[in-house]
């Protein structure tokens, strides 16, 4: 897309104004580092045009305490003092449960992760929100938790205006299909690679 511009225009009815507004499901996926990091990136930008923005995180521990979080809970704060950006909600699908899921049983977090997924769609409905973040949603549908069918269907069908960024690994071949923009991490290099661990202001 040279400078932006689309390389065919389809014969879909649409004005040039309706097509470039029209509400997008994006999903990141792939093995390499960056796909949420990418979807921060893009609620950053839905904020400064005062939407309301909302992060609902899969997987990762409640009490895990990442960058963005401070950075987006303190941007909601400045929305409500001063009027500036979009009102932030920031939400965790479920206490604890991490990684390593050894905190309660698997269907003790399929019925979190289900549960989380209940609330999404709920605000949908009610167009709660103008963008979503759903980080790491890609591993509660491909470990069979959530129905990767329901959750097409629901996106598809989903009213008004609201965008919806799914990331994580795995994701499911039914979801890449139904997503206008799909990115697919692949690594180079890392300094893992090399021995290097995660460090603080680069990984978290």
């Amino acid at each position: 897309m040279p400078q932006g511009k689309p390389l065919v225009v389809p014969d879909d009815g649409l004005t040039t104004r309706q097509r470039r507004n029209r509400p997008l499901l994006v999903v990141h996926t792939g093995e390499m580092k960056g796909k949420s990091t990418a979807a921060f990136g893009m609620a950053l930008r839905a904020w400064n045009q005062g939407w309301s923005i909302g992060v609902f995180q899969f997987v990762k521990s409640a009490k895990w305490k990442v960058g963005e979080e401070n950075a987006f809970r303190a941007l909601g704060a400045l929305h409500e003092t001063s009027g500036q950006g979009g009102p932030v909600e920031w939400h965790k699908m479920g206490e604890g449960w991490s990684w390593s899921r050894k905190q309660g049983s698997e269907e003790d977090h399929a019925a979190n992760a289900r549960e989380g997924w209940a609330e999404i769609r709920r605000r949908l409905a009610q167009e709660r929100h103008d963008f979503y973040v759903l980080d790491e949603f890609s591993y509660p549908l491909h470990w069979g938790w959530i129905d990767t069918a329901e959750v097409v269907e629901a996106l598809r069908d989903r009213p008004g205006r609201q965008h919806v960024v799914i990331t994580g690994r795995n994701a499911p071949d039914e979801l890449v299909e139904a997503a206008d923009l799909v990115t697919h991490m692949t690594k180079v290099k890392h300094p893992m690679d090399a021995g290097q661990k995660g460090q603080r202001g680069i990984e978290w």
